[in-house]
């Protein structure tokens, strides 16, 4: 960018396209800033969701086949292996789905901690809002009469002369 008090005056051209230039880095800087921080929230997004559907299909697919093979391992682990009879097979079937229960609790709870990571892209709203602020306030130079006289001239348009 170049310095506006080294002596020379720039054309209003030149302090147009300084200005659009300007404008249009901010607006790329904006938006760059904004797919960085959605970027980073997707990923955890992402790891979150997988952590919750893991739980799903853990739950959803383990219980008979886990449920049987535990409750039979603790009717044997009770004695029902020798012929003693153990513990009544409805019990060691609801301990088995207990098993299962507690662990896809697990995986809601890490499930649950991921998409509480999540948040809203705070900076570039931040950036935004003080965007806009400036961009309010900023109001065009008034032109002297002179000026309004040159470019109504240059638009083809009849001015009306004042005698001084």
């Amino acid at each position: 960018m170049s310095d506006p008090f080294d002596g020379t005056e720039r054309s209003l051209g030149q302090l147009v396209a300084s200005a659009t230039a300007e404008m249009s880095a901010l607006v790329h800087d904006e938006i760059a800033l904004a797919k960085a921080e959605i970027r980073q929230d997707v990923k955890r997004g992402a790891i979150g969701s997988a952590a919750g559907i893991a739980a799903g299909v853990v739950l959803l697919f383990s219980l008979p086949m886990l449920s049987f093979a535990l409750a039979y391992a603790i009717n044997t682990w009770t004695g029902g292996h020798n012929g003693n009879g153990g513990w009544n097979m409805v019990w060691c079937f609801l301990l088995s789905f207990a098993a299962n229960v507690l662990l896809a609790g697990l995986l809601g709870l890490l499930a649950y901690a991921k998409f509480r990571k999540v948040k809203k892209p705070e900076k570039s709203i931040a950036s935004a809002k003080q965007t806009a602020a400036i961009m309010q306030n900023v109001k065009p130079h008034p032109r002297p009469a002179a000026d309004a006289a040159r470019v109504a001239l240059a638009k083809g348009e009849t001015v009306a002369r004042s005698s001084a």
